[in-house]
C-alpha cells in the first residue's frame, strides 16, 4: 500500500483523498484550518451550488479558461456521478432554475457532512491545523511534506489542493502557487473572478440594492464583445453585481484595453428596438397630458427612473403629447443600452474564485500529474482554469480531484 498526502481539504482535497482512498491507497488529508470544507461552507451563501446538471457535453461551454484541458477530467467524473456520489453519501439533491444543484435541505454544512462520511468509511487520516509549508523531492519525485511545525511526513505522492486567494478569510494564503513555483512550475498572473465590478458612473450609488430579472448584459474590450448573458443583476454602491455581473467579471481579466471596457445592460431584452418604441408610445398616449416623470411607472422600477430620465435627456416636467419621436427613441436606446464603464473588479475578499494558476501546459490533462516533478499532482482552484456561475467551478474542483486521486499508481510490487 503506498502512501498519499493530499494538502487542502477543501472540494478538491476531499474529492482527491476519497479517490486516493478508494484505489487503495493509505491517505493522509492535510488542513491547515479547524474544520474541513471552510470555503465550501459559506459557498451560495451558505446553501452550496454543488454542481450543474446540464448534460454533460455542455459543461466544457461553461469555462472560461482552458476548458480543454478539462476534457479528461469531466469525462473520468462528471457531474452525474458526483450527484449520485452525494445522494448514496446521505446528501439528497434537488434542482433549480438554471439547472443548479443544491442540497434538499439548503444548507451546505450537510454536503461536507457528507464528504466526511465517505472519508470516514475509506480510512482517511484527516489532520486538522496541520500547515504544510512546503514539498520534499529527491531525484525529480515527491518524497513528502515539510509541516510549518518543521516535522515531515513521507509520501509516494502528494496532491496539492490548497486553493486560490479567493475569500483570505476562509484561510486562503496562496501556499500552492509558491510552493509549486519553488519546484519550476509557472503560475499565470491571479486576479478575483466571479466578482463584483466596479463602475465609474457616479449614479449606480443612487441605485444601491436594486435588483433587475430577466435583463441582458454584454461587455465589451474596445469594440470586441468578450460576453453576453441573460439574468439577474444588482446595483451596489460601488457598481454593480450579482450572478450575471459576476459571471461576466470573468471575463474582464481577458481584456486587453481595461480603460474601454464597457457593460451594456438591455432592460427589455425581450422586445427589439421597434417592439419596445411601440410599447413606449402606448404608455404616452395613455399618459398623454401627464409629465414625463410620471409617464414611466409601467416601463421602470421606481428607484431607476430618475436615472433613466437623466439619461435620456429629457426634461422630466415636459409633457408627454410634446416628446418628439427623435427623444423617444433616445428613451429605447437608454433602455436597450445602459453604458456602464467598467473601473476594475473588486478584490479577493468578495471574490468567489481566483482567475490564473499552475499553468495547463505543465500538467497531464489525462491525470492532473505534474509534468515537471513525477509524483506531484494537482486538483482545483490551483490551476490556470475556471468558469462562470451556477457549479461549474465546484464540479471542476470534485473533478479534478477525482481525477488525480484516482491516477496515483501503486507503487512497484503492490
Amino acid at each position: 500500500m503506498s502512501s498519499v498526502i493530499i494538502v487542502g481539504g477543501g472540494a478538491a482535497g476531499m474529492m482527491a483523498a476519497y479517490a486516493a482512498a478508494e484505489h487503495g491507497h493509505r491517505v493522509i488529508l492535510l488542513e491547515q484550518n479547524e474544520k474541513l470544507g471552510k470555503k465550501l461552507f459559506i459557498t451560495g451563501k451558505g446553501r452550496c451550488n454543488v454542481t450543474n446538471a446540464c448534460e454533460k457535453d455542455e459543461l466544457l461551454d461553461h469555462v472560461v479558461s482552458n476548458p480543454k484541458f478539462l476534457y479528461s477530467a469531466f469525462y473520468d467524473f462528471d457531474n452525474v456521478q458526483m450527484m449520485e456520489l452525494l445522494r448514496e453519501a446521505g446528501c439528497p439533491l434537488k434542482v433549480e432554475r438554471g439547472e443548479r444543484v443544491f442540497p434538499e435541505s439548503d444548507r451546505s454544512s450537510d454536503v461536507i457532512a457528507a464528504l466526511q462520511r465517505l472519508l470516514k468509511q475509506n480510512r482517511v487520516d484527516v489532520r486538522l491545523h496541520t500547515k504544510a509549508a512546503g514539498l520534499l523531492v529527491r531525484e525529480g519525485s515527491i518524497c513528502g511534506v515539510l509541516l510549518a511545525d518543521g516535522s515531515q511526513i513521507a509520501a509516494d505522492a502528494v496532491v496539492l489542493a490548497t486553493g486560490g486567494l479567493s475569500y483570505p478569510s476562509t484561510g486562503a494564503t496562496g501556499d500552492g502557487y509558491r510552493m509549486a513555483v519553488q519546484l519550476g512550475h509557472t503560475v499565470r498572473e491571479c486576479v478575483p473572478a466571479l466578482v463584483p465590478l466596479e463602475t465609474r458612473e457616479s449614479w449606480c450609488a443612487a441605485l444601491q440594492g436594486l435588483s433587475l430579472r430577466n435583463v441582458s448584459l454584454a461587455m465589451y474590450d474596445g469594440k470586441k464583445q468578450v460576453y453576453q448573458g441573460f439574468g439577474e443583476m444588482l446595483f451596489t454602491h460601488f457598481g454593480i453585481s450579482g450572478p450575471l455581473v459576476l459571471s461576466a467579471s470573468s471575463y474582464y481579466g481577458k481584456c486587453k484595453k481595461k480603460e474601454e471596457v464597457i457593460c451594456e445592460i438591455d432592460l427589455k431584452p425581450a422586445l427589439s428596438e421597434e417592439q419596445l418604441d411601440r410599447r413606449i408610445l402606448r404608455d404616452f398616449e395613455e399618459n398623454i397630458n401627464k409629465g414625463f416623470k410620471n409617464a414611466l411607472g409601467g416601463l421602470y422600477p421606481a428607484k431607476l427612473i430618475p436615472v433613466m430620465i437623466s439619461l435620456s435627456g429629457i426634461s422630466p416636467d415636459k409633457k408627454v403629447h410634446d416628446i418628439t419621436k427623435e427623444e423617444r427613441r433616445a428613451l429605447v436606446q437608454c433602455t436597450k443600452r445602459l453604458r456602464l464603464s467598467v473601473a476594475g473588479l473588486r478584490d479577493y475578499d468578495e471574490a468567489i474564485i481566483t482567475q490564473g494558476g499552475i499553468r495547463v501546459k505543465e500538467i497531464d490533462p489525462s491525470t492532473m500529474e505534474s509534468r515537471l516533478v513525477h509524483g506531484l499532482y494537482f486538483a482545483g482552484e490551483l490551476i490556470d482554469t475556471d468558469a462562470v456561475t451556477g457549479g461549474f467551478n465546484l464540479q471542476i474542483a470534485w473533478s479534478t480531484g477525482h481525477l488525480a486521486g484516482s491516477s496515483i499508481p501503486a507503487p512497484d510490487g503492490d
